[in-house]
């Protein structure tokens, strides 16, 4: 009868005392995936000139090739695949990529010119920016070959393209799609257990804020 009883208080214990580990457990939420992008053929892309990163031209939509994977963005969040037409899977960052990439691009596209000169364009099967990207990464080829077919083209200096990053950055984080996204973030973070820190012990023999101070100079 004892164990009975001892069962029972150690049941309701461990019912109505919360967990220490529980409080780290994170919360999923669901994330919608993007429409899909239905394709007649494999698409074709271009490469952005002073870039390593694919897009492909003939939709509406910005669909990307860089490092290995597919990307798009879609509502303020960022997607990624192996695949151009399916797989897609959230990805929790903005790819470093993105800041290099001239919003204006597609306007160039359309009319042969990047920045005043001719661009003759190299349109690419992508079984073959797959298979070769790489390699063409490493051996810087797209500089050996005409600088991305831009004629007359000139890189830019570093500072400068630096500073085109972080006013495209600026610009980026402005979207209203972003900003609501960013909202979603933190209204989820706010929501999640807080795990709570043990407290630290003062060390023998040294009382006091003064023996915290000499343990953090060693």
């Amino acid at each position: 009868m004892k164990k009975v009883l001892f069962g029972t208080m150690l049941l309701a214990l461990v019912i109505a005392v919360p967990i220490p580990t529980m409080a780290g457990v994170d919360i999923n939420v669901s994330i919608g995936l993007p429409p899909p992008i239905v394709f007649a053929a494999p698409p074709e892309l271009i490469v952005l000139p002073d870039t390593y990163v694919y897009v492909v031209p003939d939709i509406e939509v910005d669909l990307f090739f860089w490092n290995g994977w597919w990307w798009r963005p879609w509502e303020g969040r960022w997607y990624r695949s192996h695949y151009y037409n399916r797989g897609w899977g959230y990805y929790n960052y903005v790819p470093s990529f993105y800041f290099d990439v001239d919003p204006g691009w597609r306007g160039y596209y359309r009319a042969y010119n990047w920045y005043g000169h001719r661009w003759n364009y190299e349109r690419i099967p992508h079984q073959r920016v797959q298979q070769n990207w790489k390699s063409w990464q490493n051996n810087r080829h797209w500089e050996r070959r005409g600088t991305w077919g831009v004629q007359s083209y000139k890189p830019r200096p570093q500072q400068q393209k630096q500073e085109l990053r972080q006013q495209r950055q600026q610009q980026y984080q402005q979207r209203p799609e972003v900003q609501q996204h960013q909202q979603q973030q933190r209204q989820q973070k706010q929501r999640q257990p807080q795990v709570q820190q043990p407290q630290r012990s003062q060390p023998q023999g040294k009382p006091g804020r003064g023996g915290e101070e000499k343990q953090e100079r060693k």
